[in-house]
């Protein structure tokens, strides 16, 4: 691998963990904010959730949401040592936030939401972890 390359990985990795920390601290808010942020902008009625596909066995948006913010900590931290963790934080934050739905206003807490975050999440592992088996084969 050139320098330039090198470079180019390394800007990768440091702008993955910018979006990885912007977008865990907005998932936050909207999971914590007692309504639907989206649902007070679009429908004028913070009860009301947008669905940006219906929902399948799992909930949909929850897939997308934990798919998204899985797929930028893995690449932001690949390394071993810190790959291990960041799993760890991504399952333990998908179930800490789906059970603080059981005592915010208007939240409720759902079997199909916390299984849509941990389907989330594992699409996400196994995706990166074939492209990572495939990157290490090549270089052989």
């Amino acid at each position: 691998m050139n320098n330039n390359s090198k470079f180019v990985a390394k800007r990768i990795v440091n702008i993955a963990r910018y979006l990885f920390h912007a977008s865990n601290i907005v998932l936050i808010v909207f999971y914590l904010y007692p309504g639907s942020i989206f649902g007070c902008f679009i429908y004028d009625d913070c009860k009301t959730q947008p669905q940006l596909t219906s929902d399948f066995v799992v909930s949909s948006n929850h897939v997308y949401v934990f798919f998204i913010i899985s797929l930028l900590g893995f690449i932001a931290y690949s390394e071993k040592s810190a790959f291990k963790k960041v799993i760890l934080y991504i399952f333990f934050i998908s179930f800490l936030l789906e059970l603080t739905h059981l005592v915010i206003p208007e939240r409720g807490f759902e079997i199909k939401d916390l299984a849509g975050n941990i389907v989330g999440v594992v699409i996400s592992l196994v995706i990166f972890l074939i492209f990572k088996f495939r990157k290490k084969n090549e270089q052989f």
